[in-house]
């Protein structure tokens, strides 16, 4: 089905998850539309964040209930989607890039071979072709060395150098819709800025959405274009900058976080009191 350039990539409507054996909702009420944008979804651990991007994949466990009134991607219904349609959108068309790459890649492949996996699995380039593609990403990616680097194996990859190979795994098919859960988390505080930096350009190049996923809530306001802020599985508060925080989950999220330019002795932390009566 051709989908008009202007359409929304992912509209959710009343998304809910619940897990097996439990009547506490995992995700509450979830709405979201995504158009070619940078969108971040911020709170603590627990909030469902991260399970409302896995559930946009259907890579939840089958111990999920997943139920919602509309997920649509493009002109596709997500939920009446075959496991096998999934498998055919997830990484072509729908890129999960995950926080740590020890833990994201083969240890027992080279990364020349896992990403030329990738190119046979989502471009169907088999043999040299693929390699090519492995090694053109890789430059992409910036990776100085890239006929050294694609014999190395994960473990002997720094953690930013590894983030950038997922990278170029993930938007070698230049997905329509990336999700980033956490993808500076893994990483120094110096190399960050300029993970971030290469998955924005890579993202804008190729017209697509994102959707990134994260507990610092300083990192998403400087980077994305809208915020949405999940506490309890809930949506509380939808932002475009900070300054515009009401709720005081958002204000506990923003005073907890360190800011260098208004340093103080001791952090705030969250009133729980006041947030368990606004629940």
């Amino acid at each position: 089905m051709t989908v008009p350039e202007h359409a929304p990539i992912l509209t959710i409507e009343g998304l809910d998850v619940t897990f097996r054996r439990s009547t506490v909702k995992a995700v509450d009420g979830f709405n979201l539309t995504l158009g070619r944008e940078r969108f971040g979804i911020v709170g603590e651990s627990g909030s469902g964040k991260s399970t409302a991007g896995r559930a946009i994949m259907r890579l939840l466990p089958k111990s999920a209930r997943i139920e919602a009134k509309e997920m649509r991607f493009g002109g596709r219904s997500l939920p009446e989607c075959s496991e096998k349609e999934m498998r055919s959108l997830r990484g072509r068309e729908i890129a999960l890039i995950m926080q740590d790459p020890r833990y994201s890649l083969n240890p027992v492949l080279t990364v020349g071979n896992q990403v030329a996996e990738a190119a046979l699995l989502h471009l169907g380039l088999k043999g040299k072709a693929g390699r090519d593609k492995a090694r053109e990403m890789l430059s992409h990616v910036r990776i100085r060395d890239v006929d050294r680097v694609m014999d190395l194996y994960p473990h002997q990859i720094s953690g930013g150098m590894g983030q950038r190979v997922m990278i170029a795994m993930m938007l070698l098919a230049k997905p329509r819709l990336v999700i980033a859960d956490e993808p500076t988390s893994a990483l120094d505080v110096s190399v960050r800025h300029e993970v971030l930096k290469l998955l924005d350009e890579l993202v804008r190049e190729n017209n697509s959405g994102l959707i990134l996923i994260s507990h610092d809530i300083r990192m998403v306001a400087a980077f994305c274009e809208r915020i949405a802020v999940m506490y309890k599985g809930r949506i509380v508060e939808m932002l475009t900058s900070l300054s515009d925080a009401r709720h005081p989950y958002t204000k506990g999220l923003i005073a907890a976080m360190p800011d260098p330019r208004h340093p103080v002795r001791r952090l705030s932390t969250l009133d729980r009191s006041v947030l368990e009566a606004l629940s």
